[in-house]
């Protein structure tokens, strides 16, 4: 796909991180970016930045999401790029005990269900829709109507002590990858998903510098946090190249996670 002023895309998650990094790296190529965040002060000010379009949208909601791709083309037109970077995690045991007390606990399932529905069934809601859309489109020189690119996380492939709910969320967007990229074959629209390692986002913001010495020593080469604008360059040759479909793909300086 040819990257430039005739195509628009959509990012979720594009208030910050490795959303607002590919919103950048799109933009930067002349594509008009939608950004989707419920962080509006900060995404109001990456969309002006980009001269792009912010839209409020949480991404487990259907209203939200419908709301937010009516906004997106109404500014831009139908959108052939949608790069699904909205997720969070959370760090909690199956079950455990309390050290101080050794009262046994397990974990909530509310929070459980809560991330499922962000991480995993958000990007299923934003994909489906955008795939739609999509559709009606008529194909670009290249042959193809659009691209949906999805963020997993190594943890789906090495899940660490405390990471069960989001190891699994994220697992679960790898697996959709491939049926997904099967389901819109016949419509010429790719699908794939990057699963990046340790990343220097907000995140990580509120750990210590020796926090993040030590996190950058654990990655084999090269020995430091990745960078989003890494990330982005991958999501923009994601689009780019045509033969990219139904491909999941780390972005993690070979490390492989310990259990904890």
């Amino acid at each position: 796909m040819q990257l430039d002023s005739s195509v628009s895309a959509i990012v979720t998650g594009g208030a910050s991180g490795l959303g607002a990094a590919t919103a950048r790296q799109l933009a930067g190529l002349g594509v008009k970016v939608a950004l989707f965040d419920f962080n509006e002060a900060q995404g109001e000010a990456v969309a002006r930045e980009l001269g792009g379009v912010f839209c409020r949208v949480d991404v487990t909601s259907d209203a939200d999401v419908e709301a937010g791709f009516a906004k997106a083309r109404a500014a831009h037109g139908q959108e052939r790029i949608l790069v699904n970077c909205a997720g969070t995690g959370i760090a909690m045991k199956t079950a455990g005990r309390d050290k101080k007390t050794g009262e046994i606990t397990h974990h909530p399932l509310a929070a459980f269900e809560k991330l499922i529905q962000i991480n995993l069934i958000g990007s299923f809601r934003c994909a489906a829709l955008a795939a739609a859309g999509m559709m009606t489109l008529e194909p670009a020189d290249s042959g193809e109507r659009g691209v949906i690119i999805h963020t997993a996380s190594v943890a789906a492939e090495d899940g660490q002590i405390g990471q069960a709910a989001y190891a699994a969320s994220k697992a679960a967007v790898v697996g959709m990858t491939l049926p997904m990229a099967r389901d819109l074959m016949g419509e010429a629209i790719r699908v794939n998903t990057i699963l990046p390692g340790i990343f220097d986002t907000p995140l990580l913001h509120s750990a210590s510098e020796q926090v993040k010495a030590v996190l950058a020593a654990s990655v084999p080469f090269p020995k430091r946090l990745g960078r989003p604008e890494e990330f982005a360059a991958l999501a923009a040759e994601m689009c780019r190249n045509g033969y990219f479909n139904g491909a999941h793909v780390r972005l993690d300086g070979a490390i492989r996670m310990p259990p904890r």
